[in-house]
C-alpha cells in the first residue's frame, strides 16, 4: 500500500487560455478501487496521461509506483495478428500463462488469444486487454472507461472481474457499474477536486444534501444582504438630511435653535455615518460567506424536445421480419417481430454483433436515408410520410466547425449552442473543430440535432457512450418529460430500465 500524491498541479494544453488544472492538490491510496467522476471535457483522460509522464505540467506527481493504462493501442498490424503473438509489445514481460488466468476470472477462453484480433467483438477484445493489464505486479492501473461498446453481459462480466480486483483507477459514467466495483471515488466538480470513501450512488446522496445546504445558506445570506441594503440605505439618507440641517435655517419654523444645536446635529449624523460604515462590513462578511457556496453546485439544467404527432398509431411494424449481409454466409437476425405505436420507447437488447444498430440502419433505409448491401426476409413497414431523427453510435463522421455542421443539416446555431451551453460544454469548444473534442463532447453534438430534429420517431444508437453522468441523467429527465416515440439501443441498464416502455431482445 503507497501514497499518491499530487501538489500545486497545473496544465493547460498548449496554445490555450483556460488551465484543465490548477493549483490542484490531493491524495490517493494505490489499494484502493477508485472511480474517476466528473463532467466530459473536465480533464479525467489528460488527468490519466500526466501520471503516464506525456505532458509536462508544474507542481508535483510523487508516487512509489509505477502506472500501466487501459485501453493498450492495437496497431492496424497487430489486428490481423492472434493476440498472443503481440502481448509483450502491449506490455512489458507480459507472461501468456498468466494472461490465460486472467481470461478464467473474465469467464473467457484461452482460445480467443489464438484468432486474429480484428475477428474478435468488442467484449473479447476488452477481456483480453483487461487480462493484460492485471497480468503484471505493482502498477496502479489506469482504466479508462472499459465498458463502451459492450454488451450487458459483457458489462456484469466485467464489473464482476474489477470488484474483484484493488489498486486501480476507473473512468465510467455508468451509475450502476460504479456503485458495484469501486469503494472510493476522485470527482471533478466544477471547481474543485474531492476524494470520498464510497461508491457513486453514496457521493451522490451526499453531494444533493451539501448542495441543497448551500443552497439553503446562500438563500439566508441573500436575504440578510437584501435588509442590510435597505437599512445602510436608510440610513445613509438619514445622515445626509440630518447633515443638511447644519447649514441655514427657517428662523419662523425653527425660531428655537441656537448656535450650539450644530455640535449636537455633527455628533447625530457622525453617529449615523458610523452605523452605515458597520452595515457595509456585515453586507462585504455576508457576501463573502456566500461566496463559494454555489461554485461546485450541479443543477441539471432542463432540455427540451419538439417530437411531431402522427395521423397513425402504428409507425413501425415488423413481421418475422430478417436480415444477411450479401456476402455473409448467415443471416444477422431472422424472425423479428414486433410494432412500433405512438408514444412506444422500445429499447433493442442483445449481444454485440446481434444486429440492433442493423435494424435501426434499415428502418432508416426505408425513409430513404442510405442504402446498405443486405438481403430482407419477412415484413418491415413504416408509417407513411414518418420523419426520423436519428443519432449514431459512431462520430468519426464529425469534422470541422459546428457553424459548418449547422448549416448542412439546417440547424439554427445560436439555439444548437444553447443546447450544447445546457449539455455543460464550455463556449471556448465552439471555436474548435469538432474532431478536436472528446468523445463525449462528440456524442453531445449528435444528441443537439437530434433535440432541434422535430420527428415522429427517434432512433438513437447507444447515445449514452462516453457522455457523463450528469447529461445522462438530462436525457432521462428531458425523454421522460416529452414522452417521444423512440427506438433505441442502449447498454447503460439503469437509463435503459427507467426510460424503455418495452424491449425487444435480438
Amino acid at each position: 500500500m503507497a501514497q499518491i500524491h499530487v501538489n500545486q498541479l497545473s496544465f493547460s494544453y498548449e496554445g490555450s487560455f483556460d488551465h484543465v488544472f490548477e493549483n490542484v492538490s490531493f491524495s490517493i491510496d494505490t489499494n484502493w478501487k477508485l472511480g474517476f467522476i466528473g463532467r466530459n471535457g473536465k480533464g479525467k483522460t489528460t488527468f490519466l496521461n500526466l501520471l503516464m509522464g506525456k505532458y509536462s505540467y508544474s507542481g508535483s506527481i510523487s508516487a512509489l509506483t509505477g502506472f500501466d493504462y487501459f485501453p493498450y493501442v492495437v496497431t492496424p498490424g497487430q489486428q490481423k495478428l492472434p493476440a498472443a503473438e503481440f502481448l509483450e509489445e502491449l506490455k512489458q514481460q507480459c507472461e501468456l500463462w498468466r494472461v490465460i488466468c486472467e481470461l478464467e476470472q473474465l469467464h473467457e477462453s484461452a482460445e480467443i488469444l489464438y484468432r486474429p484480433f480484428e475477428t474478435l467483438s468488442p467484449g473479447e477484445r476488452t477481456k483480453i486487454l483487461l487480462a493484460v493489464l492485471f497480468s503484471g505486479d505493482n502498477d496502479f492501473l489506469l482504466i479508462d472507461e472499459p465498458t463502451n461498446h459492450l454488451d450487458q453481459e459483457s458489462r456484469e462480466t466485467v464489473k464482476e472481474y474489477l470488484a474483484a480486483k484493488k489498486g486501480f483507477l476507473v473512468v465510467s459514467h455508468d451509475r450502476e457499474f460504479l456503485d458495484d466495483c469501486v469503494d472510493h471515488v476522485l470527482v471533478l466538480n466544477r471547481k474543485t477536486i474531492e476524494v470520498q470513501k464510497g461508491n457513486f450512488s453514496s457521493w451522490w446522496e451526499n453531494k444533493q444534501r451539501r448542495d441543497q445546504f448551500a443552497k439553503a445558506e446562500n438563500e439566508k445570506h441573500l436575504k440578510e444582504i437584501g435588509k442590510l441594503k435597505q437599512a445602510s440605505a436608510r440610513a445613509a439618507r438619514w445622515a445626509d438630511q440630518n447633515e443638511a440641517t447644519k447649514i441655514g435655517r427657517d428662523p419662523i419654523k425653527e425660531h428655537d435653535r441656537g448656535k450650539g444645536n450644530r455640535p449636537y446635529i455633527g455628533a447625530k449624523t457622525k453617529k449615523m455615518q458610523s452605523r452605515v460604515k458597520q452595515m457595509q462590513n456585515r453586507i462585504r462578511q455576508e457576501t463573502e460567506e456566500k461566496e463559494g457556496l454555489l461554485v461546485d453546485l450541479e443543477e441539471v439544467k432542463d432540455l427540451k424536445l419538439t417530437p411531431l404527432s402522427h395521423h397513425k398509431q402504428t409507425l413501425l411494424r415488423l413481421r418475422e421480419y430478417g436480415v444477411q449481409y450479401e456476402d455473409a454466409e448467415k443471416a444477422v437476425f431472422t424472425d423479428v417481430t414486433f410494432s412500433l405505436n405512438q408514444g412506444d420507447r422500445i429499447a433493442l437488447h442483445g449481444e454485440n454483433g446481434c444486429g440492433k444498430s442493423t435494424l435501426l440502419k434499415m428502418i432508416l433505409q426505408k425513409s430513404g436515408s442510405g442504402k446498405l448491401p443486405v438481403l430482407e426476409s419477412g415484413v418491415c413497414e413504416t408509417a407513411s410520410g414518418l420523419i426520423l431523427s436519428y443519432v449514431s453510435q459512431n462520430t468519426s463522421m464529425l469534422q470541422g466547425s459546428i457553424l459548418e455542421f449547422c448549416r448542412t443539416r439546417g440547424l439554427d446555431q445560436s439555439i444548437f449552442c444553447g443546447i450544447l451551453r445546457q449539455l455543460d460544454m464550455e463556449r471556448a469548444q465552439f471555436s474548435k473543430n469538432m474532431e478536436d473534442f472528446s468523445e463525449g463532447q462528440k456524442k453531445k453534438i449528435l444528441i443537439a440535432a437530434s433535440l432541434l430534429t422535430p420527428a415522429h420517431l427517434y432512433l438513437w444508437d447507444e447515445p449514452l457512450n462516453y457522455m457523463d453522468v450528469f447529461s445522462r441523467m438530462q436525457v432521462e429527465e428531458l425523454i421522460l418529460h416529452y414522452k417521444p416515440t423512440m427506438l433505441f439501443v442502449e447498454h447503460d441498464r439503469r437509463f435503459r430500465e427507467k426510460i424503455a416502455t418495452d424491449t425487444v431482445l435480438l
